[in-house]
């Protein structure tokens, strides 16, 4: 399996495996050792030598491993063409088979690349004495391919410290005079998942206007200069592929000719969303009216559109899209029933395909493309769509981190096999998230690994919004999409203890990891964004919360805004931007959010009873609303010295698209508050307050597995088929209470549209009870609204001591909480 890349000092190389293992342990040292090859030494770096004949994205790749050498010891390496009798100990970079010194000291034997020949996106790593004569030593990064070498450049480079957000998030590498890299052969590749990258969307409020006024003012629009930025990071990251930002702000992707020329020089492979057939922007480039995108009325308009766009990109590294939806993520038009939709989408595709095999290959086949039911065209696809199956399938999850289907036996057999499109951020009903990535870790992993498990595995894209603040949320999901066992059993936790040594330093990992643990764990129970308890269109009322659960919860956010001051104050000065926008703002503005929300509710429960402690709260909401206002001006303005001027923008951020975003927080006036305020007076106890029993506290388990950092509690207890899980319950005295499962909103594996499981207690007969999952239902939006279906089990507990035994009729089934209810 693909190797994980550590970053070993010389105390510790001897617990390194083998150079000859997969892994790539040990890769670079900060001291030289016996045999090692030096990078860098004071004052000194190597020469970095690069075919001039091999592809243009491995000459990128060169001048930025030269720029993070630099980066690293202040010392910039030459990058040569040509070997002069100077160079002893050179880096040698190049793709099989486009670099000669590479291919000389292949064919001398020196090196073996069996492995590397006709894989996909790999690379060898490896260190050769005497490769060449003249040549004491070298180091070798040799790819499979052209992206595979560019991989291996920037593998090294992380390995020396460079983290893959850099530039993105200003991460500074931490200084170091010696580079060596430990002798011996390291192999990485091939992926696990073949198309892996990012789809940007949603652009209106942060990357647009960051792009249009920031960084690219000249252009006024996300144009070449941006997106190579984006360019350089998805190769960092090892990704390959990128759907373009297509809000109508944006400019088309293809407008600009630079633009498609600037993605094949970076090796990235263009493909486009699920509305955007064939390549196309139609918000942007779709001229004639909306209802003429139509190919029932109109199919010589909409063919010759398509031709157009597969004319002039025949000669690039594409993703094609086939199918059609209305324009700008609207539904199909042109056909009424179910049967006249599958029969319209089949013609469709079979005149794409057309198109494809007359411009871009007559072997259609041999063409990659993907096919995404996503909403209502899924729904289409089972009502019996034939999709040619040499193209992948790519299912959507349910926009909020659910993966609504999975690949049956039979479709895991496709040629083109089939692949996943998921959201880290979504503009749409019932509720948005667009401000803040909650998304937590231990949700992304879970749901990619399944459906990696059940043969996922040619097409992984991520909705990523504006990419900041997703940096976790994305190196996660490309971390797994590049190698799917890095993560595999292993704790949200462990991940950001692990992605916060990496990225801020080893110094604060532990504190680091734990604040970010309880961030996501909190903001999961409900979403910064989602911090409305009615829906758009629906009459306001407050929260579920008891008054002590909200006490509670802002007690929680208190303790952590603390431990992300007091971790702030550690932060060496070059670190200081980084740590701000990965962790300080997401955690303080997340808490900011929830102290304004409640605050301005408890005003309006207590200021007709308790006026002096109302105007208490509202002082206190106004407090906060000033802290996430200061803190957004401080992302905007002063990180960085202005570098991300306007990519932030507290969410609502304008009055578009309100029937699904959430109402501005209305805080009572200055003359009803008592400004300053930052405790948020009590209430007394309510007499409905549930009895929670957290999953994880059964009295026994066979077949359910515990997923730390999901859900409430510890984690949530996820089941395979005929699992069973016991509890045995205590009911005090007072009314008989209710059964209440709280379990999270996946969906089952089958795709049969429902969870079934069975319920008994006190040894009576058990229970069916049947969990219809209906995408867009009112218990679908409120489950991803509270990351939580809430289902009542027929069944009422008296006082005293009871034995509840769940066995769980389907796999995929998650068991967050049992609430027992007066």
């Amino acid at each position: 399996m693909i190797g994980r890349l550590c970053v070993a000092l010389l105390a510790i190389l001897a617990l390194c495996p083998s150079p000859s293992m997969a892994k790539a342990d040990g890769l670079t040292v900060h001291a030289a050792t016996r045999g090692s090859f030096p990078l860098a030494t004071p004052g000194q770096a190597t020469t970095i030598m690069r075919d001039p004949d091999d592809h243009i994205v491995v000459a990128h790749a060169a001048d930025a491993l030269a720029d993070d050498i630099k980066a690293v010891t202040g010392t910039r390496p030459v990058i040569a063409t040509e070997i002069t009798p100077t160079v002893r100990r050179p880096v040698i970079i190049g793709t099989l088979g486009k670099n000669r010194l590479i291919d000389r000291i292949v064919a001398a034997g020196k090196l073996d690349v069996t492995r590397l020949r006709g894989a996909w996106e790999s690379f060898l790593i490896a260190t050769v004495d005497r490769p060449l004569p003249g040549i004491e030593q070298a180091l070798v990064i040799v790819g499979s391919d052209r992206r595979g070498t560019a991989f291996g450049a920037y593998e090294l480079s992380e390995a020396m410290g460079v983290s893959p957000w850099v530039w993105w998030a200003d991460v500074t590498p931490r200084h170091r005079a010696t580079l060596s890299v430990a002798r011996g052969i390291r192999r990485f590749g091939p992926p696990s998942v073949r198309y892996r990258g990012l789809f940007l969307n949603d652009e209106d409020w942060g990357l647009f206007p960051w792009a249009a006024r920031t960084f690219d003012p000249e252009k006024g629009n996300i144009g070449p200069k941006s997106y190579e930025r984006i360019f350089s990071l998805l190769l960092r990251l090892k990704a390959n592929t990128l759907w373009p930002a297509m809000h109508k702000v944006s400019a088309p992707f293809n407008a600009d000719p630079a633009n498609a020329k600037l993605a094949d020089d970076h090796g990235i492979i263009m493909g486009s969303s699920h509305a955007e057939p064939m390549l196309r922007n139609n918000v942007g480039e779709w001229k004639q009216a909306p209802d003429a995108f139509n190919y029932a009325a109109n199919p010589a308009g909409v063919h010759a559109y398509w031709e157009e766009r597969v004319r002039s990109n025949a000669g690039y590294e594409s993703l094609w899209t086939l199918g059609m939806r209305g324009i700008h993520d609207s539904g199909i038009v042109g056909a009424n029933s179910p049967e006249e939709r599958v029969a319209l989408l089949n013609r469709i595709i079979a005149d794409q395909r057309a198109l494809l095999r007359d411009h871009v290959s007559p072997d259609v086949a041999k063409v990659p493309q993907m096919f995404v039911p996503y909403k209502e065209v899924l729904d289409i696809y089972r009502a019996g769509l034939s999709v040619p199956d040499d193209v992948t399938i790519v299912w959507p999850d349910d926009n909020f981190g659910y993966i609504r289907q999975f690949p049956s036996e039979t479709e895991r057999r496709r040629a083109g096999g089939t692949g996943i499109y998921y959201h880290l951020s979504y503009l749409g009903a019932p509720l948005s998230t667009l401000w803040l990535n909650s998304t937590p870790p231990a949700l992304i992993q879970e749901e990619m690994t399944r459906a990696y498990d059940r043969g996922a595995r040619s097409i992984w894209i991520a909705n990523v919004g504006d990419v900041k603040p997703a940096e976790i949320g994305i190196t996660l999901f490309l971390e797994m999409a590049w190698d799917i066992d890095r993560w595999r059993g292993r704790s949200q936790r462990a991940f950001l203890d692990d992605w916060a040594a990496r990225t801020l330093g080893a110094a604060q990992d532990k504190a680091i990891g734990g604040i970010l643990d309880t961030h996501f764990r909190l903001n999961f129970e409900r979403r910064p964004e989602h911090l409305q308890w009615w829906l758009p269109g629906q009459k306001a009322r407050h929260s579920s919360l008891s008054p002590q659960a909200v006490d509670a919860r802002l007690a929680r956010f208190k303790t952590l805004v603390e431990e992300t001051k007091a971790v702030a104050a550690t932060m060496p000065a070059d670190l200081s931007d980084a740590y701000f926008e990965l962790v300080d703002y997401p955690v303080r503005a997340a808490a900011a959010a929830n102290l304004r929300y409640f605050g301005t509710e408890r005003y309006a429960k207590l200021i007709d009873s308790r006026p002096e402690d109302a105007r208490l709260a509202a002082g206190m909401a106004a407090t906060a609303d000033r802290e996430i206002k200061a803190l957004t001006d401080r992302f905007n303005n002063d990180i960085a010295g202005g570098k991300w001027r306007h990519i932030m923008a507290e969410e609502p951020a304008d009055n578009q698209w309100t029937s699904y975003r959430t109402v501005p927080i209305a805080l009572p006036s200055a003359g009803m508050r008592q400004d300053g305020a930052t405790v948020l007076p009590t209430m007394a106890a309510s007499t409905s307050d549930e009895m929670i029993v957290e999953a994880e506290d059964f009295a026994s388990n066979r077949g359910w597995r515990l997923v730390e950092g999901l859900g409430r509690g510890k984690g949530t207890m996820i089941a395979s088929p005929d699992a069973t899980l016991s509890f045995t319950i205590t009911v005090l005295s007072g009314d008989p209470r209710q059964l209440t499962l709280g379990l999270l909103p996946l969906y089952p594996d089958a795709g049969d549209g429902a969870f079934h499981l069975d319920v008994a207690i006190d040894g009576r007969a058990a229970m069916r009870v049947d969990v219809p999952r209906d995408t867009g239902s009112p218990d679908w939006a409120q489950g991803v609204l509270d990351n939580q279906l809430r289902v009542a089990v027929p069944a009422i507990l008296t006082p005293g001591r009871h034995k509840v035994r769940i066995t769980a009729q389907s796999s995929g089934l998650a068991l967050d909480q049992l609430l027992l209810r007066p």
